[in-house]
């Protein structure tokens, strides 16, 4: 009886911790954070992600009541209190013990399931405007952008303009990737000789944080790019203006060679099969992160999923 004590003080500080991490939550939400969006598919991840923690405090906060009141009811002062060391179970405890965290795995699960297919990465957005069509290329360790129906393509920088619906069309010219824009909302993976598809859309102008959210080697963390949503009028007359050489099959041998931390530039003139021939992998993959052991080629192969 006289260890009631520090659970006492260990439930109270429980409690405590839980109680600052709720209040502090909003106040350590950033701009490039899933709790800031700045689209519909953001604003989904977030309603999301806040219902999911206000369900499970449904569990949570209960827990830590009735682990207070157990140690205060039970303290070695409390001469009310029936110790029964032998007491092994009860149908009404054990009814209310399972049941309400089973309830809050169906409507948790219930939530999710609904999210995640409204939510869906494939569906197109419901707008009246046209989507801008993007397709995303990895490398190692930088991101390629290509704007088929202006003939442009960006290194590390995605522009993108206001209120306007994206499709996008990932894939990886290398090893396993994953294209994340918190702020836009939902991540999806890049992968070698595969075709990934994401309708985003940013509503608010600014520039934001890209990264790939998943390892891939020396470089990954400086796999950044920079995502800048701009007003339409002002996204026409950068992709008026953009200026570079032709992004070829002659240029993206250059990009298969790995480097890092690589400043944002630009092509004018792009190949309108190029994309096509890096997803069905008609051009030859990127090198890959290196382990140092086994067979040359074995990690390359490993890392983009398929056998050697």
């Amino acid at each position: 009886m006289k260890s009631v004590g520090p659970m006492v003080r260990q439930a109270a500080l429980q409690a405590l911790l839980c109680l600052a991490a709720v209040m502090l939550a909003p106040s350590l939400a950033c701009a490039d954070s899933i709790l800031e969006p700045v689209g519909p598919v953001g604003r989904g991840d977030a309603i999301i992600l806040l219902d999911a923690v206000v369900i499970m405090l449904a569990i949570v906060v209960p827990t830590i009541m009735v682990t207070l009141a157990f140690a205060w009811w039970f303290r070695a002062s409390n001469t009310r209190a029936v110790y029964r060391p032998n007491f092994t179970y009860s149908g009404r405890i054990e009814l209310i013990v399972w049941s309400i965290p089973t309830l809050t795995i169906f409507l948790l699960g219930g939530v999710i399931w609904i999210g995640s297919h409204r939510l869906d990465p494939f569906e197109p957005l419901p707008s009246t405007a046209k989507p801008l069509e993007i397709d995303a290329v990895t490398f190692d360790w930088k991101w390629l952008f290509i704007y088929p129906e202006q003939r442009i393509a960006s290194v590390n920088r995605l522009v993108v303009p206001v209120g306007r619906p994206l499709h996008f069309r990932i894939t990886s010219a290398s090893v396993f990737n994953v294209f994340f824009v918190p702020s836009f909302g939902c991540m999806i993976y890049a992968m070698n000789g595969m075709v990934s598809q994401l309708n985003l859309q940013a509503d608010k102008p600014g520039k934001y944080l890209g990264l790939s959210a998943h390892f891939s080697g020396d470089g990954f963390s400086d796999m950044r790019f920079d995502p800048i949503a701009v007003p339409a009028a002002q996204f026409a007359d950068w992709a008026a203006g953009v200026k570079g050489a032709p992004l070829d099959r002659a240029a993206v041998g250059v990009l298969l060679k790995q480097s890092r931390a690589v400043a944002p530039y630009t092509y004018r003139g792009v190949d309108p099969a190029l994309f096509d021939a890096i997803a069905s992998q008609k051009l030859p993959p990127g090198e890959g992160p290196q382990s140092g052991r086994g067979a040359p080629g074995t990690q390359n192969a490993m890392s983009r999923g398929r056998a050697p």
